[in-house]
């Protein structure tokens, strides 16, 4: 039986589980969901199986709508982690239980579970009780009960995941067998990785809700097409270098383009993936005819037995401004860390040791397809909107992103003409946006925003602002605010117009939240090609331990900031603060200022608020506030 979820969509109170979830399975597959705790897989197992209804979207087993129907008669088999045998049944009356919910007769009951518990390795404990059985048996019963009825659809939600790692490979194995001999369409979900591969005939990768990319095993691992997927699965280094020609560009180190890579224009980013167990290591340099391309030389900064395995990180000074998005930089750090992974018993691994000096090169090496920033242009089709429209497409474009213009009405009778309106600015930017999308929501203005940004897995979010008298805070729209307040993303307040992107002020403080402006304002010059300017406004009275500090953020923050690629100007100014942000503003005719956000909780919030206010209306020119981990 085939299995086939369009568009299905879960909220608990006001947190989104399952987002727009399309996926479809094959009759016979054994299709793994796998993902972290909380990423919304057992729910889409509860949603197939009957257990919870979807807010929204259709469930369809072999060709007919389920999605309302009730779990009974969905002829679906579950299997719950905590294996769920009723206790006071012997094995036998457990595995016939459904048989005997649906008047199977006892001679053909007693038939099925015997065959079954000869399947699965059971034969001769019928009569034994859960207190009797171990829990890898237990689990075994689990699954015998869940096809005694010999359902069409077989659903496992993380059943190996309370034992032992032996008992584990036992029932995998176990599994494989049943499941291949009985040709049931099943779906498990996991976080195990091992368990993935070796079960799977495809998998499905998901996060918060979102099924980020659906392949064969050795497909996800060797040939991701996601950012995510790549570091998620498995261990990863992953480059950003730069294509030029027929090649990519890391550092020192030149790397030919392998064929069918997906067209990039050159001096383009590109993200390069190769896993630890593809690098060679030793203490020559490789030969030109070798056939190895050369990442160049490393020296070992970490060694560390793992049993069958050895990992080495080297630090390689050939990489010293290359972004890594894998391993990360340390803040401040220059040279990129590969990870290398050695069998132990290599006859080379009793002489490694910190210090020491590798070349490293590639065997196997991967191209990442290119994404820009996604962003959300909110479209308050009521004002004038131009303003927010065109410095929104015009980031978007710079980024080389997808984005979507989103206007929030309360009105349904507006949605026709609204949707009209918002197609004629698409056309307008359609050519330099290619990936322009348009989208009506109905509700609560800020409301809907928050839940288009979650739902959308946007990078950032893009909103005009308008001073207005009775604002929340001095400056600040009750709808701006409650986007500010509640976003976990970066927002853009655009109030006047700017014509270039051309110079980026990142207002920074000292400490560990104050890295996160840095960064996300680094990365937003680096994909602009923007210049970067970085200031400081100091206190006043501050110790000179605390200047210190500032003095080694700072430090770091250029350092940081050079392994994108950016030469930034560092000013540190005395006075008060909006006033001296306002004045470097103009002093380098900037076109955007970055800040960043204390987390809600924090004392310091209601100081920000005034502030942050008062720097919008102060700089007239587009404000991007970044949310900080504290």
């Amino acid at each position: 039986m085939s299995i086939v979820l369009t568009d299905l969509s879960k909220h608990f109170d006001e947190h989104l589980v399952v987002n727009h979830v399309s996926l479809d399975v094959n009759e016979g597959e054994l299709f793994v969901l796998l993902g972290s705790s909380g990423s919304g897989k057992s729910t889409i197992l509860r949603l197939i199986a009957g257990l919870t209804l979807p807010d929204a979207g259709r469930i369809e087993l072999n060709g007919r709508d389920v999605t309302r129907v009730p779990p009974q008669v969905r002829n679906t088999g579950f299997v719950f982690q905590n294996y769920s045998i009723f206790r006071h049944m012997t094995v036998y009356e457990n595995v016939e239980f459904g048989l005997r919910i649906r008047h199977v007769r006892p001679a053909e009951r007693r038939q099925r579970a015997d065959e079954l518990l000869d399947l699965i390795g059971l034969a001769g404990l019928g009569g034994r009780y859960a207190s009797q059985l171990s829990g890898g048996q237990q689990q075994r019963v689990a699954l015998a009960r869940a096809l005694a009825y010999q359902p069409a659809v077989l659903l496992l939600d993380e059943p190996f995941g309370a034992l032992d790692v032996q008992i584990r490979a036992q029932l995998r194995q176990s599994l494989i067998t049943v499941q291949r001999r009985l040709k049931v369409t099943t779906i498990l979900v996991t976080h195990d990785q091992e368990e993935a591969f070796e079960l799977a005939d495809r998998i499905g990768v998901i996060n918060a809700g979102n099924l980020i990319e659906v392949g064969q095993p050795d497909e996800l691992y060797h040939r991701p097409r996601t950012e995510f997927t790549a570091t998620f699965i498995g261990g990863a280094n992953v480059l950003v270098g730069r294509k030029s020609r027929d090649e990519i560009q890391l550092g020192t180190a030149v790397l030919p383009l392998p064929a069918g890579v997906v067209a990039m224009d050159d001096g383009t980013p590109a993200r390069v993936l190769f896993r630890p167990e593809t690098i060679l290591v030793q203490a020559e340099p490789f030969s030109e005819d070798s056939g190895i391309q050369v990442l160049g030389q490393g020296e070992v900064v970490e060694c560390v037995f793992l049993g069958a395995l050895q990992r080495l990180v080297l630090a390689v000074e050939g990489l010293r401004g290359v972004r890594p998005l894998t391993p990360r930089l340390a803040y401040g750090q220059q040279a990129a860390h590969i990870e290398v992974t050695r069998p132990s018993d290599d006859p080379d691994s009793d002489s490694y040791e910190l210090g020491q000096k590798l070349w490293l090169g590639l065997r196997h090496y991967h191209i990442i397809p290119p994404i820009g920033l996604k962003a959300l242009i909110c479209v308050d089709i009521e004002a004038d909107s131009g303003t927010v429209i065109d410095f929104g497409c015009r980031l978007t474009c710079a980024t080389r992103g997808p984005a979507t213009l989103l206007t929030v009405t309360r009105r349904p009778d507006t949605i026709p003409g609204i949707r009209e309106k918002l197609g004629t600015a698409r056309s307008r930017w359609l050519a330099a946006v290619p990936q322009l999308e348009t989208r009506v929501r109905q509700g609560d203005t800020a409301e809907e925003i928050l839940l288009e940004a979650q739902e959308g897995h946007y990078e950032l979010v893009i909103v005009g602002h308008r001073a207005a008298a009775g604002t929340v805070s001095p400056g600040f729209s009750a709808v701006v605010w409650q986007v500010l307040e509640q976003a976990e993303l970066p927002v853009l307040l655009v109030s006047t117009p700017r014509p270039t992107i051309e110079r980026i002020l990142i207002c920074t403080r000292a400490g560990e939240p104050g890295k996160t402006d840095v960064t996300f304002g680094g990365r937003l010059a680096h994909r602009t090609g923007a210049e970067a300017f970085v200031l400081h406004v100091k206190n006043p009275h501050a110790t000179a331990e605390e200047q210190a500090r500032v003095d080694r953020h700072l430090r770091q923050a250029q350092a940081a900031l050079a392994v994108l690629g950016l030469q930034s100007l560092v000013t540190v100014a005395d006075g008060p603060i909006v006033q001296r942000i306002v004045e470097q503003a103009e002093v380098h005719n900037v076109d955007l200022i970055v800040i960043g956000a204390p987390a809600s909780r924090s004392p310091r919030r209601l100081l920000w608020r005034n502030l942050a206010s008062q720097i919008v209306g102060g700089a007239t020119r587009p404000v991007l506030i970044v949310p900080m981990q504290e």
